[in-house]
């Protein structure tokens, strides 16, 4: 296995230990362990948990940042603001199938201690893009699209978080109640 390979396959594990046992079970050993690697392998690819848990930040930063981008949840023509809550829901829903343990992490990581400010602010941007949220609330007519894109936003981030560690983590995820429980919070803020 290179090295490339190496670090993100102890990146992707590490994600999985914090997303299922906390961010304290996080450790060289754990990761060999989990990996089935000698001992010291992790601490050789990451001499210090602060670097693991730089690489971890930055794989969930760009793995966000792309799926966003591929998403393209922001149409460039007329905007139906029902459609566009349902795409919205969509979206969030296959991250909920396919990067709960991501969500998990980068929540974890917000409000550890050892999250700097830089990469705290960076993680906290991760999810949706505050600007396209503002292109899409100027395309709506609202008459402050910053600021409701901001609130929009937190609004995003907290249908988020209730849905794999609130109130709505019953509602399984990649199904039709899923994504139209999403769309129905969303959907009130689209509209003026």
């Amino acid at each position: 296995m290179s090295t490339p390979d190496r670090r993100a396959a102890l990146v992707d594990a590490a994600i999985d230990v914090i997303a299922t046992q906390g961010i304290r079970a996080l450790t060289h050993r754990a990761l060999d362990t989990a990996l089935d690697l000698p001992g010291g392998s992790a601490s050789y690819y990451f001499r210090t948990k602060r670097a693991l848990i730089e690489a971890i930040a930055d794989r969930i930063i760009t793995r966000s940042r792309d799926d966003f981008t591929a998403a393209e949840l922001v149409p460039s023509v007329s905007i139906d603001p029902e459609a566009t809550a349902q795409a919205i829901a969509s979206w969030l829903d296959r991250l909920l199938v396919d990067r709960r343990n991501h969500l998990i992490v980068r929540h974890a990581l917000i409000i550890d201690p050892l999250c700097d400010p830089e990469l705290h602010r960076r993680l906290a941007h991760s999810l949706f893009s505050t600007e396209r949220a503002r292109d899409l609330f100027h395309a709506l007519g609202f008459p402050e699209p910053e600021a409701t894109a901001a609130d929009f936003v937190a609004v995003l981030e907290g249908v988020v978080f209730d849905r794999f560690a609130g109130a709505r983590a019953h509602v399984p995820a990649g199904t039709r109640d899923s994504v139209d429980q999403l769309a129905a919070v969303l959907s009130r803020y689209l509209t003026l």
